[in-house]
């Protein structure tokens, strides 16, 4: 009898927001909105440190790579969304909520990890700016952050694997907006231990450590600041890191308040925002964040705009 109530999974279905259509049409409207703002806001960096010489350091090359994330996590996410949303729900096949799960998880873990790389090299510039341009060359930023795609993906990929051998008894729908970790583990009917398991070790390398470094990093980052003796170079100093401590702060609170500190209910319209914040937002904020409190990107905005006019 358990054998025959095994049944093999050939596709979910992904439930959204259920409920009145006017406010689904809403939703659309207002992701498809934040959705171009997004793509739009990431190219326009990623064409400024491209383009702008003032902007060849391995600051602004980490913020574009940052950046390259944020258009890629909003491309595994919000276009079937979209499609979601329109049609109240939408199925999707085993092999494509499998994919899109690894590359969602993939991007998570590398924005978790290149964080850690950016706080290093603002240790670096301010801590040790004498040797800064002989630390933080070219070549070295590029291994960093491939070493970053890495092992991000190579951590996606196990995980993934470890989900698609899970049992679903037949039972297909999941009330989330995405194949995530967590609704999945929900609807399944294997032991969820080993998955369970795996969840708290990664979290040392991918969660732990990288926290624990960027914690470090600042600790070190603030002594520096605070023992230089003008005011208008510890402001300087200071308005270099605030953008990337404001990033890591909203990074790590939506990650931490879905996946470490997790409610009863993990398939509540709650948690479904939770997940809209670091799926949406977090990609929308980003570039207005580092845009808005850097005057060399702004200075690169104006002179790329009296180019053209």
């Amino acid at each position: 009898m358990q054998e025959n109530n095994v049944t093999d999974v050939i596709e979910f279905v992904l439930l959204g927001f259920q409920g009145d259509p006017r406010l689904r049409i809403s939703l659309f409207c207002l992701l498809f909105v934040l959705f171009c703002l997004t793509v739009c806001g990431n190219l326009l960096i990623i064409s400024l440190v491209s383009t702008s010489k003032n902007l060849h350091t391995p600051m602004y090359f980490f913020i574009s790579q940052l950046s390259i994330n944020d258009i890629f996590l909003s491309a595994i996410i919000v276009p079937n969304l979209f499609y979601i949303l329109l049609n109240n729900g939408g199925n999707i096949t085993f092999i494509g909520c499998m994919t899109q799960f690894l590359f969602f998880a993939s991007s998570e873990a590398f924005e978790c990890l290149l964080l850690t790389v950016m706080s290093y090299d603002r240790y670096v510039a301010i801590c040790n700016p004498l040797r800064y341009t002989s630390i933080m060359t070219i070549g070295y930023c590029v291994r960093l952050v491939a070493i970053s795609w890495l092992v991000g993906f190579s951590c996606a990929f196990s995980d993934t694997l470890t989900i698609s051998r899970l049992k679903f008894c037949g039972v297909n729908i999941i009330d989330h907006l995405f194949c995530d970790l967590l609704p999945l583990r929900e609807i399944s009917c294997s032991d969820t231990f080993p998955i369970k398991l795996q969840m708290y070790l990664q979290s040392i390398p991918l969660l732990i450590i990288p926290g624990t470094l960027i914690v470090i990093s600042y600790v070190n980052i603030v002594r520096a600041i605070l023992r230089i003796p003008s005011n208008i170079s510890r402001q300087k100093a200071f308005s270099t890191c605030s953008s990337h401590l404001t990033v890591v702060f909203i990074f790590y609170l939506t990650i931490f308040s879905v996946y470490v500190l997790p409610t009863s209910g993990q398939t509540s319209d709650m948690n479904k925002i939770l997940s809209l914040l670091y799926t949406v937002f977090t990609p929308l904020f980003n570039p207005i964040i580092y845009s808005l409190r850097n005057k060399d990107i702004k200075k690169a905005v104006q002179e790329n705009i009296q180019k053209y006019v």
